[in-house]
């Protein structure tokens, strides 16, 4: 019996191990701040379903923690621009497919 729950304590730890380092890969990433400081460029796509909708690209600054710039696209998944002068905290991960360049 003791080797059992044991056992099952080991399964429970590799399984919560493996999930926690898929999270940190796939939706970890670079912490970057930024200023909203336009409407964006409003765009019609389309869904899995082939649906349209209508979606907000912003190219614009971001700043790291230490303060250097990375120019970064993201979408402000809204059918209305993102609120003028606010404030975004954002994680840029390179396995989604969002385009930045350094700058």
């Amino acid at each position: 019996m003791k080797k059992f729950i044991i056992g099952l304590v080991v399964l429970f730890v590799l399984v919560f191990g493996g999930l926690k380092i898929y999270e940190i890969t796939n939706y970890g990433g670079t912490i970057y701040y930024t200023q909203i400081k336009n409407t964006g460029t409003k765009e019609t796509r389309k869904d899995d379903s082939g649906a349209d909708f209508t979606d907000y690209r912003y190219d614009q600054n971001a700043y790291d923690e230490n303060g250097a710039v990375r120019k970064i696209e993201f979408y402000g998944n809204k059918s209305r621009p993102l609120k003028m002068r606010a404030y975004l905290k954002m994680t840029y991960n390179e396995k989604k497919g969002s385009r930045a360049g350094k700058q």
